[in-house]
């Protein structure tokens, strides 16, 4: 009997360390994001935009970022990043910028290194910038959190 009562417990132990050594390989999984300070003004819209942010975006799932932030999400293999609160691009001064609206959301669009695209949302309350990698292609990925950033980030009037 005690020796069964040892194989249970060894069984349990080895469990629990099973689990214990899952856990930390699964943290480790974690995107490394340079998390943005938003302005004042700006934290509260980018911590309600990252609650309401999607489980999915371009077929990925999200992933934790590291450091943690109220600012930062990411999703898929290849992550798309998205940080809220950043300080405005130089490139939006300029009026031959490359932009575009998806979905009701305008956006400064610019080439970032690897082939890639970073994305800052323009005419809002807060910038959010999305990186999205070379492997997706295109700004597609930018349908999925048009809705996020509408519902949360309020649009500016555009100076006459």
């Amino acid at each position: 009997m005690n020796s069964r009562r040892a194989a249970v417990g060894g069984v349990s132990v080895t469990v629990v360390l099973v689990t214990i050594a899952a856990v930390f390989v699964f943290s480790g999984d974690a995107v490394p994001v340079a998390a943005p300070v938003p302005e004042a003004k700006a934290e509260r819209m980018c911590t309600k935009l990252i609650e309401a942010l999607p489980d999915s975006v371009a077929g990925g799932k999200r992933r934790d970022t590291d450091p943690s932030s109220p600012y930062t999400a990411a999703w898929g293999d290849s992550p798309i990043v998205l940080r809220c609160g950043v300080v405005r691009p130089a490139e939006m001064l300029n009026a031959q910028a490359p932009g575009g609206e998806i979905r009701g959301v305008r956006w400064l669009l610019e080439n970032a290194e690897g082939g890639g695209h970073r994305c800052t949302t323009a005419l809002r309350k807060a910038y959010v910038e999305v990186n999205i990698p070379a492997e997706y292609g295109d700004v597609g990925a930018l349908m999925d959190l048009a809705d996020a950033v509408k519902k949360t980030v309020p649009g500016i009037s555009q100076p006459g």
